[in-house]
C-alpha cells in the first residue's frame, strides 16, 4: 500500500503527509495536533519563540495527541545590523508608520530575538518526534544529541547541492522545496534568487542524488499534486498553504480570506516584510517596496515591520500584511484540516498508478 513506505516507518506515520511549519505566529497547537491525529505529521514553527514557550507549546500539543509531531527552527546566522541600519530602516518605513498613526519604533534591545542555542536546548528537552529546520544545517553536536534522544531530523533543501550537504551531515530525511512554495525561500548554500528550482524539477533530481527519504514541498495543495510528487520519486509530501487556509491554523481572517479570493492568483517573491526572500499574495506594500536594494536584513526588517502588520491587522487593511501563499493557492478548497487530509488521500489514491498502490 502506498501509504506504508520508508518515511512513514521512519516517522511512525499512517500517511506520508507532513504539515508545513509556519513561522511568525501562524502555526497553532490545534492544527499540529489535528494533522498528527489524522496520521500525518503535524508541525509547529518555533523560530520566533522563547525557549520556555517552546516547552509550553510541546506540552500543549501532547495534551491534544500522543502521535508524532515536529518542531521547527531557523538556523543562524542572522543578518548583521548596526544602529545606522536601524535608522535607515525606520526612515524607509516612516511613511507607513504615519499612515497607520504609529510612532516610529525605538532602537531594539540586543536580545530582541530569541537565542538559538537556548531554543535548541528547549527542543532537546521537549523531545518531539521530529526536529525540522531550514536555512542551514545544525552543528554535528546538535544532530548527535537528537539521535541520542530518538529525535528524527528533517533538513530542507532548495537545490540538489543542499540536499547532498544535508545527507552528508547525517540528517534522517530531506524536504526538497521548490520556488512555488509560500513563505520564505530557505536556501543556505547560495542566494535564494540563484536557487529558484521548481518542485517538479527538483524532486527527481534530489531523489537521484541522495539515498535518504525525500519529502516534496512547494505548490502541492491537493491529491493530484501529492500523486505527482510520489510518482516523481518523493517518499512523502509537505503541504503548507493548503493547511494555512484551514480554520485550525493561526492565520488571521484577513489572511485566510485572501487565500480563498481571486487575488490569490497573483503571488510574488519579496524581501519587504522580513528582509529575506519570501512568497506571498501581491499587495501594495510589496509593490511599493519592489526593486529596492536597501531593505534591512533579517531579523531587523521583521522587527521594523511588526508594528505595521499589527496595526494593519487591527484596521482590517490587507495591503500592509504579509499574506504568505504558494503558487498553488487557487487550488484551495477546504477550510478544515480533517477534510483536506481525507480528500488529498482519496484523490491521491485515485490518481496513483497500480504499480505504486501495491
Amino acid at each position: 500500500m502506498w501509504k506504508a513506505n520508508r518515511i512513514t516507518r521512519l516517522l511512525n506515520l499512517d500517511i506520508p503527509l507532513i504539515q508545513g511549519p509556519f513561522g511568525g505566529g501562524l502555526s497553532s497547537v490545534t492544527l499540529a495536533a489535528t494533522v498528527s491525529e489524522a496520521g500525518g505529521l503535524g508541525s509547529f514553527g518555533a523560530h520566533h519563540l522563547a525557549p520556555e514557550t517552546i516547552l509550553e507549546t510541546a506540552a500543549a500539543i501532547r495534551q491534544r495527541t500522543d502521535r508524532p509531531f515536529a518542531l521547527n527552527l531557523w538556523i543562524p546566522p542572522h543578518d548583521p545590523a548596526t544602529p545606522a541600519d536601524v535608522q535607515h530602516g525606520t526612515n524607509l518605513l516612516a511613511p507607513y508608520y504615519r499612515e497607520l498613526g504609529l510612532a516610529p519604533p525605538t532602537l531594539p534591545d540586543a536580545d530582541y530575538w530569541p537565542d538559538y542555542g537556548a531554543q535548541v536546548e528547549a527542543i532537546l528537552e521537549a523531545r518531539p518526534a521530529v526536529f525540522s529546520f531550514v536555512y542551514g544545517i545544525p552543528e554535528p553536536a546538535i544532530l548527535s544529541a537528537c539521535r541520542q534522544r530518538g529525535i528524527r531530523t528533517l533538513g530542507t533543501a532548495t537545490t540538489v547541492a543542499e540536499a547532498q550537504a544535508l545527507e552528508q551531515a547525517g540528517v534522517d530525511a530531506i524536504v526538497a522545496t521548490g520556488f512555488e512554495a509560500g513563505g520564505h525561500r530557505v536556501s543556505f548554500l547560495d542566494q535564494p534568487e540563484r536557487s529558484l528550482n521548481g518542485s517538479f524539477a527538483l524532486i527527481p533530481q534530489a531523489r537521484d542524488a541522495v539515498r535518504l527519504p525525500v519529502i516534496a514541498a512547494g505548490g502541492i495543495a491537493d491529491g493530484r499534486g501529492m500523486a505527482a510528487a510520489l510518482m516523481l520519486g518523493a517518499d512523502a509530501v509537505q503541504v503548507g498553504t493548503a493547511f494555512l487556509g484551514c480554520e485550525e491554523s493561526n492565520a488571521s481572517d484577513l489572511h485566510r480570506d485572501a487565500l480563498f479570493s481571486e487575488r490569490a492568483q497573483h503571488t510574488d517573491l519579496t524581501r519587504a516584510f522580513s528582509g529575506r526572500l519570501a512568497r506571498g499574495i501581491r499587495n501594495r506594500f510589496m509593490e511599493e517596496m519592489a526593486g529596492r536594494q536597501d531593505i534591512p536584513g533579517y531579523p531587523l526588517q521583521t522587527w521594523l515591520t511588526r508594528p505595521l502588520k499589527q496595526a494593519a491587522q487591527q484596521q482590517g487593511d490587507p495591503e500592509l500584511l504579509a499574506l504568505w501563499a504558494s503558487q498553488a493557492t487557487p487550488l484551495l478548497q477546504h477550510r478544515h484540516a480533517s477534510a483536506l487530509i481525507r480528500t488529498m488521500v482519496s484523490d491521491c489514491t485515485e490518481k496513483l498508478p497500480v504499480s505504486l498502490l501495491n
